[in-house]
């Protein structure tokens, strides 16, 4: 039966060519020389490994599932898929098709991607600090952002030439414009030259249904500086090809969200893993201690494993305040609240005398703002409704507003998050020149 089904796919699929078969279990009706289908087959130890030997042999454009119960779960399904579409090839059975994420190759010079398993990753704050390495040695890139909130049209935010103060904000907020949107906190936070563009919807392997990056990008090209970040929104992918790429995993991710089913498509884009922690213990996090097992498994019979960092996310002010009375504003969970404020009062000699951590909340950032107290100043992220709410109800109150950014401090991993960020830079350079 399986024979006569393999010679029925090139009628199936247009007069398409069968290259090859891999084997993924189900031998009880094979005999002792293997199966014959008429094409060669791979094997393996697992699904996973004979769907990677056969790709790796033969570079398909399409696998066809014919297998079934009990060979493949869903959850082992889902994960083939991943295999397939990150090396470049649509992945179909009886009733499913899943086809890789176009990206294609619209940058004209070296680009890292930047990505995230979810929404409030830290992805923004790793894309920024990332672009700080790059520019203290001399090599500033620009950025390419994509978010939910962003422009119509591409849109050039150069630090030298932009109204970036919390003035020109303000005017941008009250001409109906996002003002935190996230090429703005790039921008703000990095000192480099962004790109907005925005993106709506998202697929499970991260491609948006609707994008103006490929414009954002070509406008990208025309700057001076010698190297892209395309910094993702949510879980998605920028819809263009990167030479190399980062992948932000939050703490409390679910592992086997991450590295299962489809999530697995984004650990194997990746050249470098950034586990950002909310807290100074990873094992008070929802990632067990076999991430990293879990990871190496995954990437088998790739060329380079990802290198692995977890890092802390600083609240860091823009300006001194130190001495001061502040009220916090950030989109972190309130089970944050006592290290963030810690961390203010002990590093930045600041008095934390209120927070909110509904900074994408509008109606309860205002609710939380009417009970300031006696705060004099108002420290808040660039993000959701920082500008058009927060920063506008404290000017209102006389309150000075201070920006702040999340900085990057390593824990623990493969490395420094500055010397790998910088050889991620560097793999990009020469995959490019490649």
């Amino acid at each position: 039966m399986v024979v006569d089904a393999i010679r029925r796919l090139p009628d199936r699929f247009g007069g398409a060519t069968v290259v090859g078969a891999a084997l993924l279990g189900g031998t009880e009706k094979v005999g002792a020389a293997g199966p014959d289908y008429g094409v060669p087959v791979a094997t393996g130890d697992t699904p996973d490994a004979a769907l990677r030997a056969g790709l790796a042999e033969h570079r398909p454009d399409l696998v066809f599932d014919l297998s079934d119960e009990p060979v493949l779960d869903a959850r082992t399904r889902l994960r083939l898929v991943a295999r397939a579409l990150a090396a470049g090839a649509s992945y179909a059975g009886a009733d499913f098709r899943f086809d890789a994420p176009p990206r294609p190759h619209l940058a004209t010079k070296p680009s890292v991607a930047v990505i995230g398993t979810g929404k409030r990753t830290g992805k923004t704050a790793v894309s920024a600090h990332l672009a700080r390495v790059l520019k203290e040695r001399g090599t500033p890139p620009v950025v390419v952002a994509m978010g939910r909130g962003g422009p119509a049209e591409p849109e050039l935010v150069d630090p030298a030439v932009f109204d970036l103060s919390l003035a020109g904000l303000v005017a941008l907020a009250e001409s109906g414009r996002h003002a935190a949107s996230d090429h703005l906190e790039d921008a703000v936070m990095s000192g480099v030259a962004t790109v907005g563009t925005r993106r709506c919807g998202g697929g499970m392997a991260g491609a948006p249904a609707d994008s103006n990056l490929a414009a954002g990008v070509t406008l990208a090209n025309g700057r001076p500086e010698s190297m892209l970040i395309l910094e993702g929104s949510g879980q998605c992918v920028p819809p263009a090809h990167a030479d190399a790429t980062v992948l932000v995993v939050p703490f409390t991710a679910d592992p086997e969200l991450v590295t299962g089913h489809l999530g697995a498509y984004r650990v194997l884009l990746a050249d470098l893993i950034v586990v950002t922690i909310g807290a100074t213990s990873l094992a008070a996090s929802g990632l067990r201690a076999s991430f990293e097992g879990d990871v190496g498994r995954l990437v088998q019979g790739v060329s380079a494993a990802p290198r692995i960092v977890r890092v802390i996310l600083r609240p860091t002010p823009l300006a001194p305040i130190s001495g001061r009375r502040v009220f916090y504003a950030t989109t972190a969970p309130p089970a944050a609240r006592a290290h963030l404020a810690a961390h203010l009062e002990h590093e930045h000699g600041a008095r934390v005398v209120g927070s909110s951590h509904n900074l994408a909340n509008r109606p309860l950032l205002e609710a939380d703002l009417a009970g300031a107290g006696d705060a004099e100043v108002l420290v808040v992220e660039l993000k959701a409704a920082a500008v058009d709410v927060a920063a506008k109800l404290a000017l209102q109150r006389g309150m000075d507003v201070v920006f702040c950014d999340n900085r990057v401090e390593t824990i623990s991993g493969d490395g420094s998050f500055d010397e790998l960020a910088a050889e991620v830079a560097d793999l990009a350079d020469r995959r490019f020149a490649s």
